[in-house]
């Protein structure tokens, strides 16, 4: 099974306090769901199912959540009720402070215009995850770190995220 989902958030959270230690944290971590916290098309499979994320998307989310950096969720999808199974199957609906799962023809901006008016967090104070290369383009554009995933979100990628974070606060710093 590879390594447990507690010893995972052991080391997201020795991430988070190294990257704390050198500058600014985002405020709020957005991650799209297919193929970013979990291997599969929602609109592939069948609200009867049992899910599974990825393996180290879980000990990364409660890493967030114990540091009290809140998460979201932009997703394109268009079975928005078979995702919303999913999380309550998963038990980590109640981690998100926005879930924005519906379909949309405008990348993801129209996801995270959402999430800033309801949230009130600039966007660049916000990091994404996605596997999507067009997501990722375009929701950098409107100034939030975004960090393209292969095989789903992962420690690498989330220290990965946490630097550049750290270096677009640093050079936007006027931003703020």
């Amino acid at each position: 099974m590879g390594e447990s989902w507690e010893r995972v958030k052991e080391e997201a959270m020795e991430i988070i306090a190294s990257a704390s230690s050198s500058s600014s944290l985002p405020r709020l971590v957005v991650f799209d769901l297919d193929y970013t916290l979990w291997p599969f098309y929602c609109e592939c499979r069948s609200k009867r199912e049992m899910p599974k994320l990825y393996p180290h998307a879980k000990g990364i989310l409660l890493a967030l959540q114990d540091k009290g950096i809140d998460v979201a969720i932009a997703s394109r999808s268009p079975t928005a009720d078979i995702a919303i199974t999913f999380l309550h199957k998963l038990h980590i609906k109640s981690m998100f402070v926005a879930q924005e799962i519906y379909s949309s023809w405008t990348h993801k901006t129209e996801h995270f215009q959402r999430i800033n008016r309801l949230t009130g967090v600039p966007f660049n104070s916000m990091l994404f995850f996605d596997d999507e290369d067009r997501n990722i383009e375009a929701v950098s554009k409107m100034g939030v770190t975004s960090i393209l995933v292969d095989n789903g979100v992962d420690l690498r990628a989330f220290r990965e995220g946490l630097a550049k974070f750290s270096q677009n606060s640093g050079s936007s710093g006027r931003n703020k």
